[in-house]
């Protein structure tokens, strides 16, 4: 049926966030419009039920401040003042200013900055590249989430799905670790339920009390960055109280002999002095984890974001090898099912445009960039936005502040709202919501495709990402074909469709059923590693990592790591507890920030997304902090005091909540809010720091020391 049929109509669809979850959804429309969007009752994963931040995506399509036409700036940077102009002028002002920009210095004087605003393989990570590949433009690296981890999980395993969701019904314990499932993974929960309801354990690795930690039968509350050591301390116990899968390490791993001296030095008194974890409760989650197969670990993004997060993920793929979980369904540890989706990303972000020498430069460097920190030659004179709120999600906001306000640097946003970045632009351009697009969705949560079909036309002049690269990519004067691909060919190429995953499955049946299975084994039966088979140079699970030896690499999607140290030391070659450079706990009363900071994803946003919509707004409140009875009472604190949050970094104010949610030493401090409408002009981003964890580029905004006081 036509997007513009005056009957009633109900079209499939798919939710567009970078979520693990990737909803099936069910677009109602009648005259042309969106009245209303629920879940697909009939899909087996998300089983007819969207999340508070989705089920009323028509608030979205229809908010009153949705951007429709292209703008220009005609106030002061930051102000948000703005007139409608037409495409052409848009587009026309935008090859002007980039035609001069490369006259003078160069394509690398510009930058694309982008992520995971839309998820789609049409219009989501890699819409952009083979543009700005072409054009020679800075290489704009994303590191954001999951690279540490993924990097690590790749180091130790192989590109492997390693895990069905689905199968965890079959867990007998049952390990979130650094996850808040019901928050930011909530359709994974009522295979975990099920477990529990089975009889597995479920334990909770979390300093904060979140929701899912409410449910669990144990919830363990490391210090912030510390938990490398419960997990080797772990090891320790496993290894020397004899509880080690002997058959299944000699078959199927490598490093187990030099591992053995190595963990000698972790002991659960050595990480009790870290993580401040008692060692007798260390010692009995150790050998309840052996004993208890299969066992699962579910980890959360968390996990990358402070200074030994890749060694941590290395830790834990051990652990999963050490007690043979891997030989039933229901046994191992998950991370991203992305690994089992056969994507043409090579064809996605077209890396053969690449020309030698072209300048890289790590999005979590933009304020530094942006500023002259970094001494680039040429600088940055030209900023290209889309897919993402950098104001909000990236670190050193005061200076990126100051560098969106230089009135050389030619800025132009895609988007859905003047967001904080967007006010800083000299041209907004409108961007489609998901029930205006095509897009095909893969998950980093679970094996199903699902196919999102535009419900409606465009509202406004709004277009899809795709077509934007279409429309400048002509106005630059590119003339191969593949830059004219309209989205149902993108769609077409960018999956592998003759591979195995996909057998038996069309376009024409994601367009009738909105979604299908991967080809793979069902849930009861899915258990890759039961013997072996690990998709590393050796074909086991590395304990040892060969990928340590030598050499930078390239992991087999999107995501770029090196096997070096952000230091420049080498990777070492077993996993090694990295303390926290700022928040461990030694003599903190010494220390000009006392205070570990933790910013986890506010409940009814994402990212920043929704954070300017009433429903959602009001159901998160105004920006707060947690902090324990303990800390509070020593800095005067009551609560609903408003607080100002500070370190070397920068400053932020809020509201105070007092409470058990945090541990005594540890403020919590949600992310998502915008900064203008934050108290000071200010949010969490502006304290976090620009350091990198050990591996990936990952971020280590949880590895943040900070000192909260009375306003």
């Amino acid at each position: 049926m036509s997007p513009n049929s005056s009957e009633q109509s109900t079209v499939l669809g798919a939710c567009p966030h970078d979520c693990p979850d990737t909803c099936s959804m069910r677009v109602s429309v009648k005259d042309g419009r969106v009245t209303g969007v629920q879940a697909n009752p009939d899909h087996p994963f998300t089983r007819g039920r969207l999340c508070n931040k989705t089920s009323h995506y028509e608030e979205r399509v229809y908010h009153p401040d949705r951007v429709l036409h292209p703008l220009r700036r005609v106030g002061p940077k930051g102000a948000g003042e703005f007139e409608q102009i037409s495409w052409d002028e848009a587009l026309s002002t935008i090859a002007e200013r980039w035609k001069s920009i490369i006259e003078e210095d160069g394509p690398s004087a510009i930058l694309p900055y982008s992520y995971l605003g839309t998820q789609g393989m049409v219009n989501g990570l890699t819409v952009g590249d083979p543009f700005f590949n072409q054009l020679g433009a800075t290489i704009s690296e994303r590191t954001f989430c999951d690279s540490g981890a993924s990097t690590a999980f790749v180091m130790s395993m192989g590109p492997t799905p390693s895990m069905d969701p689905e199968s965890f019904v079959h867990s007998k314990f049952i390990i979130l670790w650094a996850c808040n499932m019901l928050s930011t993974n909530a359709h994974m929960w009522p295979f975990v339920d099920q477990a529990r309801k089975n009889g597995a354990k479920l334990v909770v690795i979390d300093p904060a009390k979140t929701q899912v930690s409410g449910f669990a039968d144990q919830h363990i509350r490391p210090r912030p960055g510390s938990d490398g050591a419960l997990a080797l301390a772990m090891m320790h116990v496993i290894i020397n109280e004899g509880l080690v899968d002997q058959d299944y390490v000699n078959q199927h791993t490598v490093g187990y002999e030099e591992l053995v001296p190595h963990i000698a030095q972790y002991t659960p008194e050595f990480a009790q002095a870290e993580t401040g974890i008692d060692a007798e409760v260390i010692r009995t989650l150790a050998r309840e984890y052996a004993a208890s197969q299969p066992a699962a670990i579910r980890i959360g993004v968390a996990i990358e974001r402070s200074a030994g997060g890749g060694q941590l993920v290395r830790a834990l793929a051990s652990l999963s090898a050490l007690v043979g979980a891997w030989r039933q369904p229901g046994g191992g540890l998950l991370q991203l099912t992305l690994w089992a989706f056969p994507a043409n990303w090579e064809k996605l972000h077209r890396a053969d445009l690449i020309k030698p020498g072209t300048r890289v430069l790590n999005q979590w460097k933009l304020g530094a960039a942006l500023c002259g920190e970094l001494d680039l030659d040429p600088p940055i004179r030209s900023l290209f936005v889309y897919n993402s709120n950098p104001l909000v999600v990236a670190p050193n906001q005061l200076r990126l502040k100051e560098g969106l306000a230089r009135e050389d640097l030619f800025t132009v946003v895609s988007e859905h709202f003047l967001t904080d970045s967007a006010r800083y632009a000299d041209i907004v351009l409108p961007a489609t919501t998901q029930v205006e697009q095509l897009d095909l969705m893969f998950s980093w949560g679970h094996f199903y495709l699902t196919l999102n079909q535009p419900s409606i036309e465009p509202r406004g002049e709004a277009v899809s990402n795709a077509e934007l690269f279409r429309r400048l990519a002509k106005t630059m004067g590119f003339t191969d074909a593949f830059f004219q691909r309209s989205d149902e060919q993108i769609l077409k190429d960018s999956m592998d469709w003759n591979h195995p995953a996909l057998q038996g499955i069309t376009v024409e049946l994601l367009k009738k059923q909105g979604y299908a299975r991967l080809n793979l084994p069902p849930a009861d039966q899915f258990a890759p590693h039961a013997q072996g088979n690990f998709p590393t140079p050796s074909g086991k699970l590395e304990i040892k990592a060969s990928m340590a030896a030598g050499g930078n690499f390239v992991l087999p999607t999107f995501r770029q790591g090196s096997n070096d140290h952000q230091d420049g030391s080498p990777v070492p070659a077993l996993p090694t507890y990295v303390a926290p450079r700022e928040s461990g706990f030694d003599n903190p009363g010494q220390q000009s920030y006392p205070l570990a900071m933790m910013s986890p994803k506010s409940h009814a946003f994402l990212n920043s997304t929704y954070a300017n919509h009433p429903r959602q707004t009001s159901n998160e409140g105004e920006q707060k902090i947690i902090l324990h009875p303990i800390d509070a009472e020593s800095r005067g604190i009551a609560s609903n005091d408003i607080v100002r949050v500070f370190n070397d970094r920068g400053s932020f104010e809020a509201v105070a909540r007092i409470g058990d949610k945090t541990i005594q030493g540890v403020v919590i401090a949600p992310m998502g809010h915008w900064v203008a409408s934050s108290k000071a002009q200010a949010t969490p981003a502006a304290l976090n720091p620009t350091a990198f964890a050990d591996l990936g580029c990952a971020p280590s905004f949880s590895d943040n020391r900070v000192e909260v006081g009375k306003v």
